[in-house]
């Protein structure tokens, strides 16, 4: 089988410990941030932490908790050349080949505090979801559980998820992380009281 290793960190938990027992019963070896390895453990899944690889604990509040050299170059090691590869392999990285990550919601109330809409904003999952999705031949994505039972079927069926089902998550992680900035942009131009149809022009 293909997939042997999965980094898995969401805000939206249906269905995740499901498909993370799905996984470990086929031999994945499963990697998560604190909160959802913590989750995944009290549902029976032998879920670690990414600070096992990291050699540090979540920071800021849990705002840095992916954002690491050893996790993106695992992430992303599979697009280099061989001698980055092997360079890699003598720190000791070894590549994920299953990422699952959703983003908090980016919803906020009409008081527009700047400091409560900054501290919302999610950086590493975007980082994560777009890392891997560059990177989809070789690192399944997935950033909604409405997917986790096709991938499951694909192992069952053929041992890896097919090529065209790759792209497919590969478009949607990118539509995801659009998505999410478009929302953001509108509260920073409600906030800083820019017009988004200006800046659009003088783009053009």
């Amino acid at each position: 089988m293909n997939i042997k290793r999965a980094l898995i960190s969401v805000w939206d938990k249906r269905r995740v410990a499901e498909f993370a027992k799905a996984l470990s019963e086929r031999k994945v070896e499963i990697f998560a941030t604190s909160g959802t390895a913590a989750y995944l453990r009290s549902c029976g899944v032998n879920a670690k932490e990414i600070s096992e690889i990291t050699g540090f604990s979540e920071m800021l509040q849990g705002n840095v908790k992916t954002i690491h050299p050893k996790i993106f170059a695992a992430v992303l090691m599979n697009l280099f050349e061989e001698d980055y590869l092997r360079l890699l392999k003598e720190m000791n990285i070894e590549p994920f080949d299953l990422v699952a990550v959703n983003l908090r919601p980016f919803q906020l109330d009409d008081s527009l505090d700047e400091e409560r809409i900054l501290k919302s904003i999610d950086v590493g999952g975007v980082a994560l979801l777009r890392a891997a999705a560059k990177n989809y031949r070789n690192v399944v994505t997935l950033c909604d559980p409405e997917d986790y039972d096709a991938v499951i079927e694909s192992i069952d069926r053929c041992g890896d998820v097919e090529l065209q089902k790759r792209r497919l998550l590969c478009v949607k992680a990118f539509l995801t992380c659009q998505k999410y900035d478009e929302s953001v942009i509108r509260v920073l131009c409600d906030l800083f009281a820019v017009d988004p149809e200006q800046l659009k022009r003088n783009w053009i």
